[in-house]
């Protein structure tokens, strides 16, 4: 016999959305406030596309693996999966974003982080920073040779890109990396160690290294390009082991030494970290920020819909006030993760079509860090706020996707810079091009408040106090996305 509460249960799960755009009203119309309604109705056929596939097959893809503790295995050179994983980034790949414009990259990113990381979020991510790279630096001879691979739309005949760069003693201070290159004709040859290697099953690499002679710190690194077969055989590289992380299990991380590889400089080799920081890195910050925005819709349509269903003392618990509150202060944070992320974004899009507009060009620098930030930090607190909307049933690992979404958000906090080392880097670059007046003239373009010019006096005083800077930057941020949601409530 089914008792109403079992019956309330299963019409919960039934309620998940069949297509995630359709769940996600509030992206359509930040599409149409950021980049204008016929670009965001342009975007729509495709994004309905992806938004039922996420729904129909990644999502659950991703719930298959994990509940069948079945992540990647290493098998000699290559990586071994799952077979939903390549089901999974069939449904990804055959929607073309990681080539498309910016608005379509980050509504794309967003709709995939339903899922959480997925196996696919980082892939998707890497192979775009790539994309970029070798399009704003590459020669003619790379981009023809590496690009279309990575374009390609068909799963099967795709490459997948990553980004090689952390190492064993250097970790953020890239300044210290090791990895030696050593020219070879036209092109060179790697020796080093790599310590963070997401996506190890990709086809080809972008990998910082420091060419004989160079100088030290980071105006010495190149950034180059390794492919990961040369004429059908691993290219001089050894995987030494698979990271056992805390989330993202779906996604293969190695230890991965280099010996001989071949590579191909991308750009100039004296550009080298200004490409890998600029073209590369940034790109991962403003997608892993759709990505956490895409973990707090889904948060909130998991623990909404689940307090509209749940019952207690003979009401649904959303009819509580506590309750309200919790599902009000997670739905501001998702809107307001997304009014930063698709300002930024804008900004993005601005400097694709004009590397030249310097206004364009100071917002980006700060944003890209500091959105990253205040929304990698807010995520974890989301999902963590939704999983106690759930109550004891919010810890069961196949009740719920959200403790793989609470594992994954915390590694999201982590990837393309720490906290403290974001902060930082904010805080050099305000004081360097004098960023705070900038970014604040930005907002009162929007918001008119007061507290602004408070707000301006105090944090251009603590530049020279990092302490006091984080604080007063999580402040500013707050202002910057409360003049894009006129709704944003304290939490």
């Amino acid at each position: 016999m089914q008792t109403d509460a079992r019956a309330a249960l299963e019409a919960w799960q039934a309620s998940r959305p069949a297509n995630v755009y359709d769940a996600l009203p509030t992206l359509a119309r930040g599409l149409q406030a950021h980049a204008g309604t016929d670009v965001a109705a342009s975007l729509e056929p495709r994004l309905h596309a992806l938004g039922a596939d996420v729904a129909q097959v990644v999502d659950p893809a991703a719930a298959l693996q994990e509940q069948a503790r079945d992540y990647p295995r290493l098998s000699g050179s290559e990586i071994e999966f799952h077979p939903a994983h390549d089901e999974a980034g069939r449904a990804v790949w055959r929607h073309g974003g990681v080539g498309a414009s910016a608005f379509e990259q980050a509504a794309q990113m967003i709709l995939l982080s339903y899922a959480g990381e997925a196996g696919q979020g980082c892939p998707f991510t890497c192979t775009a920073g790539l994309v970029r790279a070798l399009r704003e630096h590459g020669s003619d001879e790379l981009r023809a040779r590496f690009l279309p691979p990575l374009l390609e739309t068909d799963y099967e005949a795709a490459h997948r890109g990553a980004q090689f760069l952390t190492e064993v003693q250097g970790g953020s201070d890239v300044g210290a990396n090791e990895t030696a290159a050593i020219a070879d004709g036209d092109a060179w040859r790697l020796h080093g160690e790599k310590w963070f290697c997401s996506v190890a099953d990709a086809d080809q690499f972008v990998v910082t290294a420091r060419p004989r002679g160079a100088s030290d710190g980071t105006a010495g690194l190149g950034c180059f390009l390794v492919p990961r077969r040369v004429d059908g055989a691993p290219n001089g590289f050894r995987i030494r082991k698979l990271k056992d992380k805390l989330g993202t299990r779906l996604l293969a991380t190695a230890e991965i030494e280099f010996d001989g590889a071949l590579a191909y400089p991308i750009g100039a080799l004296e550009d080298g970290f200004r490409i890998a920081v600029g073209s590369v890195l940034n790109t991962s910050r403003w997608l892993n920020a759709c990505g956490s925005a895409g973990l707090m819709w889904r948060a909130w349509l998991e623990a909404s819909s689940f307090a509209r269903h749940r019952t207690a003392f003979g009401r649904p618990i959303a009819d509580f006030a506590l309750v309200r509150d919790t599902l009000d202060a997670i739905e501001a944070e998702a809107q307001a993760a997304q009014a930063s992320t698709l300002a930024l974004t804008a900004l993005v899009d601005r400097l694709d079509r004009d590397p030249g507009d310097d206004e364009a060009r100071g917002l980006h620098r700060f944003l890209v860090n500091a959105n990253k930030f205040v929304t990698s930090r807010a995520a974890t607190e989301v999902v963590h706020r939704a999983i106690e909307t759930l109550g004891g049933n919010g810890t069961i690992e196949d009740f719920s996707p959200l403790p793989r979404l609470y594992r994954d958000a915390i590694v999201f906090e982590s990837w393309e810079g720490t906290h403290n080392v974001l902060v930082e880097q904010v805080r050099r670059d305000a004081a360097r091009f004098e960023l705070v007046p900038l970014v604040l003239a930005d907002v009162r373009s929007r918001l008119d408040a007061p507290v602004l010019d408070e707000l301006e006096r105090s944090t251009k005083r603590a530049l020279d106090d990092p302490v006091a800077f984080r604080d007063l930057l999580v402040q500013l941020m707050r202002a910057y996305q409360a003049s894009y949601v006129e709704d944003v409530v304290a939490v």
